[in-house]
């Protein structure tokens, strides 16, 4: 069957109204040429059915051709269902398809693995590299990272290169360096602005209900801001940051209003239509005015 791909009607990112920030350690504030266009990701995990999945899209697909946000939405359902959740979205959807992962390589003898290839072949416009799953499961490393986005890149996609640290790591204090480290081996250097995304979730909070305090996630945002301006210069600015790890309905506000806090990657919320809709608007509300404008 052919596959139907859904990222020529995607929106790219505008230019936005300036705005400043202070960057940690440092009292002069940076003029922020532009502001990153927000995004909540969905990611279903190993989860979902070919009937939960149809249902999903089509209540999605219905509710974002009646209301368009000022936010990017992308999913990430299991492999299998990858064009199925394509085909009920339809060809006009302005959701996004993200696969959970791609292989280093661009094809061969890799039994169980999925090209990059194959993800944009079949419409994918962003796939998630680094999950701490991966990373904690399989025994990824941050060398290995960087391949899967480099190969990512190579195919149009845009990598959301997750990071975060382990509970032993925040309580010794070595959150914040642990969590520079893997984005600093994460990121291929042939990265610009307008092709990454960077989503922290600390692993201790994946899953368990438990998320840092807001004071927690500003301190760990700003660093990784400041981290790819160093790195970048003033072009990191438009690179989006997500915060992930159970995130809900009943925190998404708290956690997405934070300054250098531009969506989220929703995991178990995701997979519940009526809850992950309800995240974007949230995400809309507090990020656009009525025009569309980032606030």
């Amino acid at each position: 069957m052919e596959a139907v791909s859904i990222k020529a009607n995607l929106p790219a990112r505008p230019a936005y109204k300036a705005s400043k920030y202070i960057v940690p350690n440092q009292q002069v504030p940076c003029e922020m040429i532009q502001r990153p266009r927000p995004l909540v990701a969905g990611n279903w995990k190993m989860n979902g059915t070919r009937s939960s999945s149809h249902s999903w899209a089509k209540y999605m697909s219905r509710l974002a051709a009646t209301k368009v946000l000022g936010c990017d939405i992308a999913v990430s359902p299991p492999a299998p269902l990858l064009d199925l959740v394509a085909r009920a979205l339809g060809a006009t959807t302005t959701i996004a398809l993200c696969g959970q992962d791609c292989a280093p390589q661009d094809k061969g003898a890799h039994t169980g693995d999925i090209s990059a290839a194959m993800l944009a072949e079949v419409g994918c416009r962003y796939v998630l590299v680094g999950h701490s799953e991966r990373r904690n499961s399989h025994g990824e490393t941050s060398t290995l990272v960087k391949a899967k986005a480099s190969m990512a890149l190579a195919y149009g996609l845009i990598p959301i290169i997750c990071v975060g640290e382990t509970q032993a790591e925040r309580d010794a204090g070595r959150a914040i360096s642990v969590v520079r480290a893997q984005i600093s081996r994460s990121l291929p250097e042939r990265t610009t602005e307008l092709d990454v995304v960077i989503a922290y979730e600390p692993v201790w909070a994946i899953g368990t209900g438990r998320v840092p305090l807001p004071a927690e996630i500003c301190e760990m945002h700003d660093s990784i801001r400041e981290l790819l301006i160093r790195r970048m210069n003033k072009r990191a600015d438009v690179i989006p940051l997500l915060y992930g790890g159970s995130v809900g309905a009943m925190n998404a506000e708290e956690i997405m209003s934070l300054q250098n806090v531009d969506g989220a990657l929703v995991g178990g919320a995701s997979l519940k239509d009526e809850e992950f809709w309800g995240i974007c608007v949230t995400c809309d509300n507090l990020k656009s005015d009525s025009s569309g404008n980032m606030k």
